[in-house]
């Protein structure tokens, strides 16, 4: 479904990624890992198109996203959950889910699958007509995520859900991530958190200093030695 080939992006002269290549296939979820500053925000935001590729691939679906507008990626299926949340201020929590269907012209279907969003996160439609600026963090996650399920996405890219959220809450959010994955979308997770990332990928790639360093399926990687001392605690 996503195939990344010997991506490179810069920041002026930094070298941020260097020749990153993954797979995410479809139905998947695929978890990358690494620590602050390795990478993994600036990959997510690339295929986004918020930031445009020095060189490399970035195929969805066979096109190559780094030929495609912001728009048009988000109309082919990839939509992503910033870190930090970044809902709007100042707009209830409605407006804010109906910003994630800003490009849909589907009106009847815009309207189930708000009923879908709340369905999934009965809080949301409580708050429905308060301040988004004035829900808890978890709640604020919650509705970056339904946000984004407006989209309806092929492709959901997550960047650090956990950020900030008490452990209950973490718990609560990746069991979100997993039901959504049930579902039948697709999740490439960039996450810190990296014991809880593992214990839900299928597969896993570890980021360090903008080079892919390692890959396997989340339980080898939650296995792996190397990876235990350096992220896990272990």
């Amino acid at each position: 479904m996503l195939e990344i080939k010997d991506l490179n992006v810069h920041y002026g002269v930094i070298h941020a990624l260097k020749d990153v290549s993954l797979v995410v296939n479809e139905k998947e979820i695929v978890s990358l890992i690494g620590a602050n500053g390795a990478g993994k925000t600036t990959l997510l935001h690339t295929i986004s198109g918020i930031l445009k590729a020095t060189s490399g691939e970035i195929l969805f679906e066979g096109a190559d996203l780094t030929k495609t507008k912001s728009k048009n990626i988000v109309l082919k299926g990839t939509t992503q959950v910033p870190e930090g949340r970044r809902i709007f201020p100042g707009l209830s929590v409605y407006e804010n889910l109906l910003m994630g269907a800003y490009l849909r012209k589907d009106k009847a279907e815009i309207k189930k699958d708000l009923e879908k969003v709340y369905e999934r996160f009965p809080i949301l439609k409580e708050r429905s007509s308060q301040d988004a600026s004035t829900l808890s963090g978890g709640e604020q996650q919650m509705l970056a995520m339904g946000r984004a399920l407006m989209a309806k996405p092929k492709i959901l890219l997550l960047d650090e859900p956990s950020m900030g959220l008490a452990p209950i809450l973490v718990k609560e959010i990746f069991k979100i991530i997993e039901d959504i994955h049930k579902q039948g979308t697709t999740v490439l997770l960039v996450e810190q958190n990296a014991r809880m990332a593992l214990s839900i990928a299928d597969r896993a790639y570890v980021l360090e200093n903008g080079k892919i360093v390692l890959s396997g399926t989340g339980k080898e990687l939650s296995e792996s030695e190397e990876i235990q001392k350096a992220y896990l605690g272990g």
